[in-house]
């Protein structure tokens, strides 16, 4: 059984259980992967799993090392590559050159989604961080500013991690315990409940839930 599977998300939609329920879903293409390579505690001092998404990908956009990488495994033509962490005595079935497909996963599992959120570019405390801001009008000077960031007498400086404008998006964002609605293993199509990070097309991780 394999811990996770790799994909990418389609977009969303909703559909309709035999009760008449609207479930809103989003449709990922989950797989099919194949195993790049597999770590163990003798050779790398951990047991993982390196998974590969099978996809057409130019020779080209491919650099030389990894290709030299997925030789090995006879996985020629991979680009999106993750890792899977696995607990001793587990998924020792696994082994470089098999394939990991969605009929790994069964409707009502739970599952733990990773994926990179949109970029939105610069932005300011307000829409990046909620702050409420100053009054709008009655000759108001203090807007959309961030305020005090930190006194001079002390502590003189500016704490890192202080909440300020800057890049917003563009971060790994991992929703967890979302619920598999149906999967189609003749399309590599999974169906989870619920919203996934990320823009459509967009690269996702998919593995079993750990809470």
């Amino acid at each position: 059984m394999s811990p996770g599977i790799l994909g990418k998300k389609i977009g969303m939609t909703q559909v309709f259980r035999e009760d008449g329920q609207v479930v809103p879903v989003t449709v990922l293409k989950a797989g099919p992967c194949v195993v790049v390579q597999r770590k163990t505690p003798t050779s790398d001092g951990y047991d993982a799993v390196q998974l590969g998404l099978m996809e057409y990908i130019k020779k080209t956009s491919i650099s030389k090392p990894a290709t030299g990488h997925l030789k090995k495994s006879g996985a020629e033509g991979v680009k999106f590559m993750r890792e899977f962490r696995l607990e001793e005595g587990t998924n020792g079935d696994l082994k470089a050159g098999d394939r990991v497909l969605v009929d790994e996963f069964k409707p009502n599992d739970k599952v733990d989604v990773i994926g990179v959120s949109k970029g939105r570019g610069f932005a300011g405390v307000i829409r990046r961080h909620g702050f409420k801001g100053g009054p709008g009008g009655h000759g108001s000077m203090f807007h959309r500013a961030p305020g005090s960031i930190g006194a001079s007498s002390f502590p003189s400086r500016v704490f890192p991690g202080m909440k300020m404008s800057g890049q917003m998006g563009t971060a790994r964002v991992t929703v967890r315990n979302l619920e598999v609605v149906e999967v189609d293993a003749e399309d590599n199509v999974l169906l989870v409940k619920g919203a996934v990070p990320g823009p459509n097309g967009g690269y996702v991780v998919v593995r079993r839930a750990r809470r």
